[in-house]
C-alpha cells in the first residue's frame, strides 16, 4: 500500500511518524518550501520535512501543487491512498483522483463543526466544551467530504491554541491509523456530513489578535486562548504593542468604563481591565520587543500602569 503524506507544521508530524511507526509504505511527503525566519532571515524547514528527512522519506515541494508538472510527479508515484494533515495548499480535483484508495485528511474539529484554517481558535472562541479530530474523505470543497471515523477531546479552561492543538495532534495520529486501516480493509462506512449543523472559520489574521475593550471580559478571555501562540491578543499602551498573553475572567465588577487598568487584589499579579461586561484579570503580559512577564513583574517596572486608560 503506496502512501504519499501532505502536510507541514509541527502538529502535522505525529501524523507521518504514526503511519511510519505503522510500517506502512510512506513513499513521499510533500510539505511547504523552505521560508526565511528569524532575524537572519535563513530559510527554515517545515517540521514535516525535519521529520521525513529524519525517517529517510524523500521530500518533494512545491508553490503550486497545481501545475501540470507537479501532478505528473506525483502520479508518476503511483499512490494507492494520499493523506493530507495541514498541508497548507488546496488540492485540485486532478489531485484528488489521482489515487485510487481516495484522499484522507486529519482534520481538528468535530465536523462539520468548525469546518476552515482556524478549527481549534474556533473551538476556543465558541466556548466549546469538546472539540476532537475527525477523519475525512477529501472533497474540492473544504471539510465537506464524508467522514470515517471521529474522537472527542475536553477542552480545559485552562487550553490555548497551542496546547489544544498539542493534544489533537497526538489523538489525531491514532485516530489516523485507525481509520485508515478500517478503510482499507473496507470496514468502514463514510458518513455524509450535515449541512445544517456547519460552521466555519477561515485564516486568522493578525489584526484579529487586537483587542475591543468594548467587548464582554468572557470573550476577550477566549480571544486570549485562541489566538495564542499566534497573532496574540495586544492592545496599545504609550503607543508601543502590549501582547496579553494570559488571563482569567474576573467575579470582581465594576462601573467604570471599558478600558481602565486597575488593581486587582483578588487574582495573581493584581492587575485587571474593565470591559464591556466585567473586568479581564492579566496574569501575563509581554511589551513590544521585550520577553514575556508575570503581570507582577510586569507592574514592578511600570507602576503608572495602573488607571492607564487603553484604546479600543
Amino acid at each position: 500500500m503506496r502512501i504519499v503524506f501532505m502536510g507541514s507544521p509541527r502538529f502535522a508530524v505525529p501524523s507521518l511518524e504514526q503511519l511510519l511507526i505503522a510500517e506502512y509504505e510512506v513513499v513521499a511527503v510533500y510539505t511547504q518550501p523552505d521560508r526565511p525566519s528569524g532575524r537572519g532571515r535563513a530559510l527554515a524547514l517545515s517540521p514535516v520535512k525535519e521529520a521525513a528527512l529524519r525517517w529517510g522519506i524523500p521530500v518533494l515541494q512545491t508553490e503550486n501543487i497545481k501545475s501540470q508538472e507537479v501532478l505528473a510527479k506525483l502520479t508518476a508515484l503511483k499512490p494507492d491512498i494520499i493523506v493530507v494533515c495541514a498541508y497548507g495548499q488546496i488540492l485540485p480535483q486532478a489531485l484528488l483522483d489521482i489515487p485510487p484508495r481516495e484522499c484522507l485528511n486529519v482534520h481538528f474539529s468535530l465536523l462539520p463543526r468548525h469546518r476552515g484554517a482556524s478549527p481549534v481558535a474556533a473551538a476556543i472562541l465558541a466556548g466549546d466544551d469538546f472539540t476532537g479530530v475527525s477523519i475525512q474523505l477529501v472533497r474540492f470543497k473544504l471539510d465537506t467530504g464524508p467522514v470515517l471515523e471521529t474522537a472527542a477531546v475536553p477542552v480545559s479552561s485552562l487550553d490555548n491554541t497551542g496546547t489544544l492543538t498539542d493534544k489533537l495532534s497526538l489523538v489525531g495520529a491514532h485516530l489516523l491509523e485507525e481509520a485508515l486501516s478500517g478503510w482499507l480493509r473496507g470496514e468502514i462506512t463514510p458518513l455524509p456530513q450535515d449541512e445544517s449543523k456547519a460552521s466555519y472559520l477561515g485564516q486568522v489574521t493578525k489584526k484579529d489578535g487586537e483587542i475591543d475593550w468594548q467587548q464582554p471580559a468572557l470573550a476577550i478571555w477566549r480571544r486570549v486562548r485562541a489566538y495564542y501562540p499566534w497573532p496574540g491578543c495586544f492592545t496599545y499602551w504609550r503607543g508601543k504593542q502590549l501582547k496579553i498573553n494570559e488571563a482569567v475572567v474576573s467575579p470582581d465588577k465594576s462601573d467604570i468604563g471599558p478600558g481602565r487598568v486597575v488593581a486587582l487584589p483578588s487574582i495573581e499579579g493584581g492587575l485587571g481591565i474593565t470591559t464591556g461586561d466585567g473586568i479581564l484579570g492579566v496574569l501575563n503580559v509581554q511589551y513590544a520587543g521585550k520577553k514575556a512577564m508575570s503581570a507582577a513583574e510586569f507592574l514592578r517596572g511600570q507602576r503608572d500602569f495602573i488607571s492607564a486608560a487603553l484604546p479600543g
